[in-house]
């Protein structure tokens, strides 16, 4: 699993879009919206879904112990994508991340918001969201399943499932077809190369496409 993450974490998401389309996949991009807090950060790994709801009836110490409960059970080695269900309060911050750092946890995605920006920035752990709000989970939300499918704009992503994330955006790959997927997207990325190097020797663009096939 490690070389698998790594091969495709050298690659980049428009490249493993484009591989699995070719391959009849269709529903496989997160919202536009969700994005890496630092549009330098890569992110590659087996997924972890997790879900929950907004519920203002939860004490303070429900919502905690809830929130806890999800740091904990989050396995390592794994990235987690949250679907949180609401677009109102922020589902990580800076002592999350640094809790899940030290747990072995790759990164965390969510359709939702983040807080600690500049701390969570400074340590460095992968988060994307789709908004950032100072606003959080206390006595507002609660977890409801974990390892489970979540849909997220139409993509179902379920545990196992692999994704890369880069400043583009974040691709799901079927945990099926993981590997097929990276050794194509390998393969296309030589030829881009071999194709960037003849447009950048003066090739004609019509040409490159008849040679290689692609653009």
């Amino acid at each position: 699993m490690d070389d698998l993450a790594k091969r495709l974490a050298a690659c980049y998401s428009g490249a493993v879009h484009d591989v699995l389309r070719g391959m009849g996949h269709e529903s496989i991009v997160l919202p536009s919206a969700i994005k890496p807090l630092d549009p330098k950060w890569k992110l590659a790994g087996p997924a972890w879904p997790v879900s929950g709801h907004i519920d203002r009836t939860k004490t303070r110490d429900e919502t905690l112990l809830g929130w806890c409960t999800l740091l904990s059970r989050a396995p390592a080695g794994h990235v987690i994508v949250c679907q949180p269900h609401n677009h109102e309060v922020a589902l990580m911050g800076e002592l999350s991340a640094q809790t899940l750092a030290a747990r072995g946890v790759l990164g965390f995605v969510v359709d939702g918001g983040s807080r600690d920006t500049e701390l969570v920035l400074e340590q460095g752990f992968p988060v994307f969201a789709s908004f950032l709000t100072p606003s959080d989970i206390v006595r507002r939300w609660i977890p409801d399943a974990y390892g489970e499918p979540v849909d997220i704009g139409g993509v179902t992503i379920r545990h196992g499932d692999w994704l890369l994330g880069d400043r583009d955006g974040v691709v799901i790959v079927p945990r099926e077809i993981a590997g097929e997927v990276v050794t194509r997207t390998e393969e296309v990325i030589a030829t881009e190369s071999d194709m960037r190097r003849a447009l950048i020797g003066g090739m004609d663009p019509v040409d490159a496409y008849h040679t290689y096939g692609k653009f």
